[in-house]
């Protein structure tokens, strides 16, 4: 559903940019045809020498957009190659298409919790329509870095600490999402967002180190006691084999006396059961 109305957005944004883009490329009128044949012909007559300016090349990477008269030519901009232009009456503005990628300074946000961070990130875009970057904004780029900067603040104010350092790429993802269809209309794609560091405050840092230690002394307290309950249950079921079997006791008796003699201690303990000592008291 959220895909279904996504493309129709889309579609309305096509349908009107290229309404402002065939209203751009109206009539001339009489005056600027007029002007645009006189051109022609001024071109014709000195032919050999104004080929250099009416020739034009752009790169593989770039395009060409045309204005003559102060209006656009074409609905497509011209590249890559050689395209002709008229002396005088036409004028061109050359779009890179390549990525481009600017780093987003370290702002200052207050998260959803009250808890204050600086973030930065990185921001990968791309020209998607020479025509709308050249007609519909004034520095792209430069605007495209403006926006990136507050959306950072928006979308990063909606989000608590937690969410912040455990979800970096679901805010990553909804940053792309708002810039590229803030910059759509600019003739911007967004390509990649990314969150590059986290910085908490110093006093933030040692409180939270400070949990996490008592959490993994409270484990560690948890996983001993749960060890020396494991040992008593064994011991007691140990008890229970060797009460069944006298002669056994002597054997655990004699187990660990050769265990004790394998270390090489100078001094050897030998305990005597009970019952022998009191038949000797008896008598």
């Amino acid at each position: 559903m959220e895909m279904e109305d996504h493309m129709e957005s889309q579609k309305r944004r096509g349908i009107s940019q290229d309404q402002l883009i065939s209203e751009r490329t109206g009539a001339l009128g009489c005056c600027g045809w007029f002007l645009v044949i006189l051109s022609g012909i001024f071109t014709v007559l000195l032919f050999p020498f104004t080929i250099w300016f009416c020739l034009k090349i752009v790169q593989e990477y770039e395009r060409a957009v045309i204005f003559r008269l102060g209006r656009i030519t074409d609905r497509k901009a011209k590249g890559p190659g050689i395209f002709f232009v008229l002396p005088c009456t036409d004028s061109f503005v050359k779009v890179d298409l390549r990525t481009v990628s600017f780093d987003i300074p370290p702002q200052e946000i207050l998260t959803k919790d009250s808890v204050t961070v600086s973030v930065d990130g990185v921001v990968y875009f791309r020209v998607s329509d020479p025509i709308a970057t050249v007609a519909n904004v004034t520095n792209a780029d430069f605007s495209t870095r403006l926006l990136a900067q507050t959306t950072l603040r928006n979308v990063l104010g909606t989000k608590n600490l937690a969410e912040l350092l455990s979800d970096r790429e679901g805010i990553a993802h909804s940053m792309q999402t708002n810039l590229d269809d803030a910059t759509d209309h600019w003739g911007i794609k967004v390509e990649r967002v990314e969150i590059k560091d986290v910085k908490l405050p110093h006093q933030l840092q040692r409180a939270m180190a400070a949990e996490a230690e008592a959490t993994r002394e409270a484990r560690a307290k948890v996983i001993a006691a749960e060890g020396e309950m494991n040992a008593s249950r064994a011991l007691k079921e140990a008890s229970l084999v060797i009460s069944e079997s006298p002669s056994g006791l002597q054997l655990r008796y004699l187990q660990t006396l050769n265990t004790i003699a394998a270390e090489k201690n100078s001094t050897i303990i030998f305990p005597l059961p009970i019952d022998v000592m009191s038949h000797f008291l008896k008598k």
